[in-house]
């Protein structure tokens, strides 16, 4: 079966465009046009991928984007913004969205998202359908079951998008080693292109918000300065 793709796009040629280009990749497309059709067209039945502009009438996509993830909804979210400030595009991050594009953007850079994004996605489902029996990833107070893509904190099971949780499996496979931004972007993005590091900052604020008891205190997830982030080693 084709993936489905939810495309919510208030500009005409901009939402006709990104519907012919997936469809033609392969994917099930459905487009809407405002931010309420988005979260109604989600709620009856889902979509692998979501596709959400961040200025539309009604709700806008950060609102989409909040409402989904308080339901515990996990599918991932690819944020496109017109805005050009770091603000709007890290909101758009803390508020759950996995990746974002500036407008204007190359057609080939959103289908390679999607289709990394989707893939990731796909691991995910797959894992947690399996009742394959694996190794554990201990640290303190953390296990990580890397096969079923599970995690628990304190002996509580947590849920994460694919997007963090490969970035949490590549931290706990490297315990103690330091990475900047551009090498966690690329390990787990998949790409390192300029002016989307702030990206890796926002997922491992998200990170620090689900593990840690004082997220701005982080005792598992640590910041080196000048030098990038590091998981601690197992005490």
């Amino acid at each position: 079966m084709p993936a489905t793709v939810l495309v919510a796009e208030d500009q005409t040629d901009i939402r006709e465009l990104l519907t012919l280009h997936l469809r033609q990749a392969g994917y099930e497309v459905t487009a809407v046009t405002d931010g309420e059709a988005a979260l109604a067209s989600q709620n009856e039945g889902g979509h692998d991928l979501l596709i959400l502009d961040l200025m539309m009438p009604k709700l806008d996509g950060l609102e989409v984007c909040k409402a989904l993830r308080a339901r515990g909804r996990t599918m991932p979210i690819l944020m496109l913004t017109a805005k050009s400030t770091e603000l709007d595009r890290v909101l758009g991050l803390e508020l759950g969205a996995d990746d974002y594009l500036t407008k204007p953007f190359s057609l080939a850079e959103l289908l390679a998202r999607v289709k990394a994004l989707l893939r990731r996605a796909d691991l995910l489902r797959a894992a947690q359908a399996s009742g394959a029996a694996s190794g554990v990833l201990r640290n303190g107070d953390l296990e990580i079951l890397p096969t079923k893509r599970q995690v628990r904190w304190q002996g509580k099971p947590l849920e994460f998008t694919a997007l963090e949780f490969d970035l949490l499996l590549h931290f706990a496979n490297h315990p103690g080693h330091v990475f900047s931004r551009g090498q966690l972007l690329n390990a787990v993005w998949g790409y390192t292109h300029d002016g989307y590091e702030h990206t890796v900052t926002t997922h491992i604020n998200r990170l620090r918000a689900k593990l840690e008891a004082d997220p701005m205190r982080p005792q598992l997830i640590l910041t080196v300065r000048g030098a990038g982030y590091k998981m601690r080693e197992s005490p």
